[in-house]
């Protein structure tokens, strides 16, 4: 059968088939995280949930009308999903040449071909899974908000928080993204009760996301006679600020206070009425900002700042009724609610939610940069790790 379709012999029939399976094959050149998505474990792709569920994303992508964010992502997962069924029908044919044909070098190689195309399919589903974790993980957001706040322990904490706020700011300005500084409420001891940064930058948000929380300090304080280690703690919370969704705000529905500012800050703290309090009247909700001298922008950055606060009571409110909602950061901020640990005599970070999260080398953490870089690519790699195990867990 085969002699009579490809009289070339073995030559015609290699490079007809290839031609027919080139667009089939071809694969995203991005495999971030390979080995821990790896799917020739799992019998995932026979799974009638499975596939319903891929039904779905087909069905989603089909009903959807506005070419935003959410559309582009179904796009990209339906593209995978036609690429894996084409590899398959193209396996069952080759299968059923390998069956039917009599010529043993043609059986051959279509039998080659065979293997071929499922390392090719081995690999797709190691793409479509990577996008399946990458939908569960939530948006990605081009600006946030990055709020440090000091928990218990007093002195210590705010102290603290003044180590872990500069660790985050020299992080950002290692990776290069843009900061802008939104709040920054300075202790004359030299720490800070609270102080927010807005960041924007490539892959920014998916990197930091796994730091908001209880962020715990073990340490012997500056002030400490009998040299004991005190505990303290400081919350970190990341508050999304997407560019295509714009919180509107109303002037009739806001309270606008200007006040001296208070603390550190140089001549003109007590001076001008630099401080501004802004008030979301229908929410309740009040932000204030005295980051800079001048008026008028530490108004304009109050106003981002109650635009991200109110975007993140909406943000929750959409989540809760969703698989993916996102559990609290910041908690109450107690000792025993920790994401991750310093202890300074032992020289050690950890972060409690990953197997072998450790890394005994502090001073070089709170640098922020290449150790730290390492650090925040490891908590993201584990928690993927994670998110895949509880993601097949659900089709099991």
């Amino acid at each position: 059968m085969l002699r009579k379709l490809f009289p070339g012999g073995k030559s015609h029939f290699l490079t007809t088939l290839r031609r027919s399976f080139i667009a089939t094959v071809s694969v995203g050149q991005q495999r971030c995280y390979s080995t821990s998505l790896s799917s020739d474990s799992t019998d995932i792709w026979s799974k009638e949930a499975f596939v319903k569920y891929l039904e779905e994303i087909r069905k989603e992508f089909s009903e959807s009308q506005h070419k935003g964010r959410r559309w582009h992502q179904l796009s990209e997962m339906c593209e995978v999903i036609d690429r894996r069924e084409r590899i398959v029908e193209n396996i069952a044919t080759l299968r059923k040449i390998a069956q039917e044909e009599k010529d043993k070098e043609f059986r051959e190689l279509a039998a080659e071909e065979e293997i071929e195309l499922k390392n090719t399919l081995s690999e797709i589903h190691e793409e479509l899974l990577q996008a399946l974790v990458n939908e569960s993980e939530g948006d990605n957001y081009q600006s946030f908000v990055l709020e440090v706040t000091a928990g218990v322990g007093g002195k210590e904490a705010m102290l603290f928080a003044r180590d872990l706020y500069d660790m985050y700011a020299k992080y950002c300005d290692f990776r290069g993204w843009e900061t802008e500084v939104l709040e920054e409420d300075q202790m004359e001891i030299g720490g800070i009760r609270h102080a927010s940064l807005c960041i924007t930058g490539q892959d920014a948000f998916q990197s930091l996301k796994r730091e908001g929380g209880v962020h715990r300090v073990q340490r012997i304080p500056a002030t400490e006679k009998s040299g004991r280690v005190h505990t303290s703690t400081v919350s970190v919370a990341i508050i999304p600020r997407p560019d295509d969704v714009t919180v509107v705000l109303h002037d009739k529905d806001l309270k606008i206070e200007t006040k001296r500012a208070t603390g550190a800050g140089g001549q003109h703290v007590n001076t001008t009425d630099s401080a501004v309090r802004i008030t979301h009247l229908p929410s309740g909700m009040a932000v204030e900002c005295q980051a800079g001298k001048s008026q008028i922008k530490n108004r304009e950055l109050a106003l981002k700042k109650l635009q991200a606060r109110l975007y993140e009571v909406q943000l929750e409110a959409q989540l809760a009724s969703t698989r993916s909602t996102r559990k609290k950061q910041v908690g109450t901020s107690m000792r025993n609610e920790k994401i991750r640990t310093y202890n300074f005599n032992q020289d050690r970070v950890t972060d409690h939610r990953i197997e072998d999260g450790t890394v005994h080398n502090l001073k070089g953490v709170l640098e922020g940069r290449e150790v730290l870089d390492a650090f925040v690519a490891a908590v993201r790699e584990r928690s993927r790790e994670k998110l895949l195990a509880d993601f097949l867990s659900d089709f099991q």
